[in-house]
């Protein structure tokens, strides 16, 4: 069943049991026939196998890529066994059985592959589809998942980059604390029309976040790096575009600018700005609940939390999507890799 939330341009599906049933026998035969999340038989197949789902979600996802209805959707009602997924790992590479949650990681590609094709970055978690984002021990402060101690400030997701995703999605595991995700939507921007017009023009600058640029700068492949070019020589961008009556989005104020001089841009930038802030609400990602964002159409961040470093921290995982995988080909090692530098 599908229900929205006008407040904060969200959607909601709420899986009944019969629904819940099929999933867990498309899970069943699906873990029996493929050995991991990430491997590329099932990533070739996932389509195929996604229409097994419920008909109802189908349609609510392909609904929410192909009309555009609101920035957000949330799927409940899958179940996660807190025992079972083993402890919160204190890093991202450190889970301790990472095939205790190969059941959850199927369902979440399962639910991304109807709304694109899952891919990767070189600089983050080793090119792996699916991240643990989990607070870690000595990155308290860091504008990154891994911080907990400071607000992650809201933005575009990898809103540097031009091949940056449709869908950032989220799928809670452990989130006991209720820690929200922070969320926005571009409709509710209200703006007299000089600021939007300044705001569709190419005057502002956008860098990349510190956790891409320093595994970039790690990386033996570094020169062809296209997190390091743009770290450079960033190229001014709009941050409104598309269609003028209901506009996409593209906005990282931690980690951008007006174009040096450009006094007009400055001032449409921090207008933005606070008024997303004003429209800010939160989204608590609970366990076995996906939350997917319309990278285009609305913006997300994380309120601070204490973490505990006790196992039993908050512990979602992570994926992006693109509706078009082809339009990355000059940064992926070959057509048939999902990784882009």
């Amino acid at each position: 069943m599908d229900t929205v939330s006008r407040a904060t341009d969200t959607l909601y599906y709420d899986l009944r049991p019969a629904e819940q049933e099929r999933i867990e026998d498309l899970l069943s035969s699906t873990i029996s026939r493929y050995s991991h999340p990430e491997s590329p038989e099932f990533l070739l197949d996932a389509p195929d196998v996604a229409a097994g789902l419920p008909a109802g979600l189908t349609r609510f996802l392909r609904s929410f890529r192909l009309n555009e209805p609101a920035g957000a959707l949330v799927v409940r009602g899958f179940q996660v066994d807190d025992s079972a997924i083993g402890p919160t790992p204190p890093h991202w590479s450190k889970q301790a059985d990472p095939g205790s949650t190969r059941r959850e990681e199927f369902f979440f590609l399962l639910v991304a592959s109807i709304l694109g094709e899952p891919f990767g970055w070189s600089t983050l978690q080793d090119g792996r589809l699916v991240h643990n984002v989990i607070p870690i021990r000595g990155e308290e402060h860091q504008q990154s998942g891994h911080g907990s101690a400071n607000l992650l400030e809201w933005h575009t997701e990898d809103g540097f980059h031009p091949y940056r995703c449709d869908y950032l999605g989220l799928m809670g595991l452990r989130n006991n604390g209720k820690v929200p995700t922070t969320y926005a939507s571009v409709a509710t921007l209200n703006l007299p029309e000089d600021v939007l017009r300044t705001l569709s023009e190419p005057r502002f600058l956008i860098r990349p976040d510190d956790e891409h640029l320093r595994h970039a700068r790690q990386d033996v492949a570094s020169p062809h790096s296209t997190v390091l070019q743009i770290g450079h020589a960033p190229r001014p961008t709009a941050i409104l575009f598309g269609g003028p009556d209901r506009p996409y989005l593209r906005i990282d104020p931690y980690f951008m600018s007006a174009v040096p001089g450009d006094e007009q841009a400055a001032v449409a930038l921090e207008l933005a700005t606070e008024q997303l802030n004003e429209c800010l609400e939160d989204i608590v990602v609970n366990a076995g609940e996906i939350l997917f964002i319309d990278n285009f159409r609305a913006v997300h961040g994380r309120r601070p939390f204490h973490a505990s470093y006790d196992g039993a921290d908050r512990w979602l995982k992570k994926s992006i999507v693109t509706r078009d995988l082809r339009r990355s080909r000059g940064i992926r090692a070959g057509a048939d890799s999902r990784v882009l530098f």
